[in-house]
């Protein structure tokens, strides 16, 4: 868990990095909003082409290396995002980056889901998710500090060593991950022979109650597409943050960088904590939907707040403070719900399916909001149509079955 949990970090602090970069790069590049915006969001689109394929391979080439060549991929192409000189180099590379970067997070859910029983999921997959606000945690003020002290140092501006900085660990630690990462829990010596039979035994048990058991029944079944919404809901309040938060705070008048950088990880901090304490609360409860609904009602309040009270610092930072809570916490509870359906056999491509379509959505938010900017000169629009967004699926979550998705 300690290296997966590093993993995710850096996978993204890759994401949100982005966002810092805004700063400097579209002044030095010329970008505007609507380039920003769409080459950030380009990254989503290839992550839905390619999430689906990049599974399905892991399955053939085993988690371990199949994760490690990813990695080391992406961690050349992220560095190399220091090159850009153009739009088309930019679209390029988010693109590519999306490719590499597909396969990641939904593979590393299905290994999770063959470690874990359903009992111990939630905090489990909340421990590890807790990368994605401990990234902003830690690359805000990072990030920031880059910006500021390293901007113009051996003339390389300051968004270009940002991007050598955060991007080139990623390919050493690729190569930890060839060297460390167990496949399957058949294979380690930390377990003895009666707790690897205990942990299967559960997990047959667990399958026994899976509804989807075909390729064909993943395509069929309406809960599939039931969770892809929900999904997408998740993935516009926890990409709002990502790419418009620093944005959000320096238009409310923060001026430096590093302040910006600062600023931004309170919301995380927060989110950190309400995401260990959700899926404690929900695992000791049995409880999976309304610890999904809420955290998505409190992330659209505080990013409608945020519209509302755009040119105040404390009502941003207050509205950003819930929305990083909400978001923090439904990323990880949503995972529990495909899980609980899929059959182990389906898994790797239910769960890829729902993770490549439901990240439309991280398209659409830096789209919709750097258009937005563009067009009235203000995100608050773009803001409230995305909480409005993000209340409905509050509400499908709902529409899940109560006795299937809570463990037993």
């Amino acid at each position: 868990m300690p290296l997966l949990f590093t993993c995710y970090l850096f996978a993204h602090l890759d994401r949100i990095n982005i966002g810092f970069a805004k700063m400097q790069m579209s002044s030095d590049l010329q970008f505007s909003d609507t380039v920003y915006g769409f080459g950030a969001g380009l990254f989503f689109v290839s992550y839905a082409l390619f999430g689906l394929p990049s599974n399905l391979a892991l399955d053939r080439v085993g988690p371990r290396r199949w994760i490690a060549a990813l990695m080391m991929v992406w961690g050349v192409l992220s560095t190399s995002m220091l090159f850009i000189e153009n739009a088309f180099e930019f679209y390029a590379l988010r693109f590519l980056l999306g490719m590499a970067e597909a396969g990641f997070f939904p593979g590393i859910l299905v290994l999770l889901n063959r470690w874990y029983p359903a009992a111990r999921r939630a905090q489990v997959t909340a421990l590890f998710a807790i990368a994605v606000p401990m990234a902003g945690v830690i690359g805000g003020p990072l990030s920031g500090a880059i910006l500021e002290n390293f901007h113009d140092v051996a003339g390389i501006r300051g968004w270009q060593w940002m991007f050598l900085i955060e991007g080139a660990p990623v390919i050493l630690l690729g190569i930890i991950v060839l060297k460390f990462l167990p496949d399957a829990l058949e294979n380690v010596t930390w377990l003895s022979a009666e707790q690897k039979c205990s942990l299967l035994e559960q997990f047959e048990r667990e399958e026994e109650k899976k509804s989807i058991t075909s390729y064909g029944g993943i395509f069929k079944a309406p809960r599939t597409w039931l969770l892809v919404l929900i999904y997408f809901a998740v993935m516009l309040a926890v990409n709002t943050l990502a790419f418009w938060m620093p944005t959000l705070i320096h238009g409310s008048g923060v001026a430096s960088d590093s302040d910006v950088g600062l600023l931004s990880a309170i919301p995380y901090v927060a989110g950190c904590l309400f995401m260990i304490a959700c899926g404690h609360s929900s695992d000791r409860n049995r409880e999976r939907r309304w610890h999904l609904c809420v955290p998505l009602l409190l992330s659209a309040i505080g990013i409608a707040l945020a519209g509302m009270l755009a040119a105040n610092p404390l009502g941003v930072m207050c509205g950003l403070v819930l929305a990083g809570m909400g978001a923090s916490a439904a990323l990880p509870m949503f995972w529990q719900l495909p899980a609980a359906y899929l059959s182990k056999s389906t898994q790797s491509a239910g769960i890829a399916l729902i993770s490549s379509l439901g990240s439309i959505a991280s398209f659409l938010t830096p789209y919709l909001i750097g258009w937005t900017r563009d067009t009235t000169h203000s995100a608050s629009l773009a803001l409230y149509v995305l909480a409005a967004l993000i209340v409905c699926g509050a509400f499908l979550v709902l529409r899940t079955d109560a006795a299937i998705v809570n463990p037993n």
